[in-house]
């Protein structure tokens, strides 16, 4: 049985942004359309610490693909060097089983969860919006920045950690790989301001974005915490949006951002206005007026991953690519 085995390099190099956002946009398509199994991800906490096992199956009746991500989280890892996310995403073939594909989880899922974020601001965002600012300094906040400059003309970049000489680094190295100045801000406050598109990708418990500093026609990704006792905004923030999820039975059981807002009284589950599915295929709508904020909660589903793994086997078949092994 001859199986791919992507590294980081190759899911890198076979899973460009643009192509990655219209990748996500037609797995959502296929989601509304019911041609997607997808059961809530399976979460294995270990006690004690804020480290998690995520197993996260689906199957598309689509592409034909079927396939399941075993990822790590572990939030300290950045400090030391380490990645936060490690694991793999294996890829099957649904006409008869056969395992096709085994990928590196941590690319896979630094790429396609920004591009699903730039797929939430393509539909969400002001057409005029390109005043960026990120609140983060570590691998999402780099694809997310190339995300958000794919979808729109950005004009403005800022970012803001919690370590300094991470906002810093950031700054130096990301503007020099896309060729645009970026600022390193103090506070998340000074990073904000104005700003009409926010992605906070941090690793925080608690909120590093208030209602009170988000500009009206602002949108916002909210990537970072994804338990229900974590969350980067506020409640005053997820109660002045119009908020959006990837899937509402996740968003309720899982976002921090979405539970801790509704036990403080600040939502009910009406709040939510739709899932992204519904708004790739005009199901619901997005953006009423140019002054509404914009809220796109991001937990992550593995019909993204299962999407990022398929195109990825497609382009190494196709460039006759790559590492094989027989199993």
């Amino acid at each position: 049985m001859r199986v791919l085995v992507a590294s980081h390099v190759d899911v890198a190099r076979w899973l460009p942004m643009a192509a990655c956002i219209e990748a996500m946009a037609s797995a959502f398509t296929s989601l509304a359309a019911g041609d997607v199994v997808l059961p809530l991800r399976q979460v294995v906490h270990l006690p004690g610490t804020p480290n998690a096992l995520f197993l996260m199956p689906a199957a598309d009746r689509t592409t034909g693909a079927i396939g399941t991500k075993a990822l790590t989280v572990f939030p300290g890892n950045d400090a030391g060097g380490i990645p936060s996310h490690q694991g793999v995403v294996l890829l099957f073939d649904a006409h008869d089983g056969r395992l096709t594909a085994i990928l590196d989880a941590g690319t896979v899922t630094a790429i396609r969860t920004a591009a699903v974020s730039g797929l939430a601001t393509r539909l969400l965002a002001n057409a005029d919006a390109g005043d960026v600012a990120i609140l983060g300094a570590g691998v999402q906040a780099r694809t997310h920045l190339a995300a958000m400059c794919t979808v729109r003309q950005v004009r403005r970049v800022r970012v803001w950690s919690h370590r300094r000489a991470r906002a810093d680094a950031f700054a130096r190295e990301a503007g020099a790989s896309q060729g645009m100045a970026i600022e390193a801000c103090g506070s998340a406050r000074t990073a904000v301001a104005g700003a009409d598109i926010i992605c906070t990708v941090t690793a925080a418990a608690a909120p590093v974005l208030v209602g009170a500093d988000i500009a009206a026609g602002a949108h916002i990704n909210a990537v970072g915490a994804s338990s229900p006792t974590t969350r980067e905004l506020d409640s005053a923030a997820v109660a002045m949006s119009r908020l959006f999820v990837d899937r509402r039975e996740s968003a309720l059981a899982e976002s921090g951002d979405v539970v801790i807002a509704r036990a403080e009284g600040a939502i009910t589950d009406a709040h939510i206005r739709g899932e992204l599915a519904e708004l790739v295929t005009g199901a619901v709508r997005g953006r009423a007026r140019h002054q509404d904020v914009t809220l796109f909660k991001s937990l992550g589903l593995a019909i993204e991953d299962l999407a990022a793994a398929h195109l990825v086997y497609e382009r190494a078949v196709t460039s006759g690519a790559g590492t094989w092994i027989d199993l």
